[in-house]
């Protein structure tokens, strides 16, 4: 069976991400996948969840207290800042990341993801990843300013040397409107 967009970056996350973990959410939006990563590393992980909207921050804080879930902290900021609220000691077991580009559902249109914040984030990110860690990039693209990133950030995952990191594009190329694709990133042996 074919595994949709969402379904798809979730089981990449778990083949990568085990319990005690640190892993990152550098779009929380409305915070499921916060939660699910948050569920995913267990008690004894963290999940770091990044979002520049108030709204994106309100609505993930809340689905997690709604799942009793205290293992996540939840920033208002770029995601192409997190070393400076991610303790080194959380940097050393960073697992992996999940990015929902585009824009939050059911607000401002205006308001998207970049690919120059992105491409920071990744680039810190796979700094810190740990062996066999996971990179995983939901790419909505079908609005003002997503072709620009799409082409950006397929032109910087064409460019990852082959030797250190495995990159997978994955996505259905019969669907109308723009559908979205999954970049994944894993660091190698």
């Amino acid at each position: 069976m074919i595994k949709g967009i969402i379904n798809y970056s979730h089981f990449l996350m778990e083949e990568a991400v085990k319990k005690g973990d640190t892993v990152i959410d550098a779009t929380c939006g409305n915070g499921h996948d916060t939660v699910f990563l948050s569920q995913l590393v267990g008690e004894s992980g963290h999940v770091f969840g990044f979002d520049i909207q108030d709204q994106a921050i309100t609505n993930t804080q809340a689905l997690l207290a709604r799942h009793k879930l205290t293992n996540a902290t939840v920033i208002q900021d770029s995601h192409s800042n997190f070393m400076h609220h991610m303790p080194v000691d959380k940097l050393t077991r960073l697992g992996g990341a999940i990015f929902n580009l585009g824009y939050l559902p059911g607000s401002d249109k205006s308001v998207i993801t970049h690919s120059e914040t992105t491409i920071l984030a990744i680039e810190g990110i796979l700094s810190h990843l740990k062996q066999n860690g996971i990179v995983v990039l939901v790419v909505y693209h079908g609005h003002e300013g997503g072709d620009e990133e799409r082409e950006h950030l397929m032109r910087y995952v064409r460019l990852l040397d082959q030797k250190l990191y495995h990159v997978l594009y994955y996505g259905f190329v019969n669907q109308k409107n723009d559908p979205p694709f999954i970049l994944a990133i894993q660091k190698r042996n």
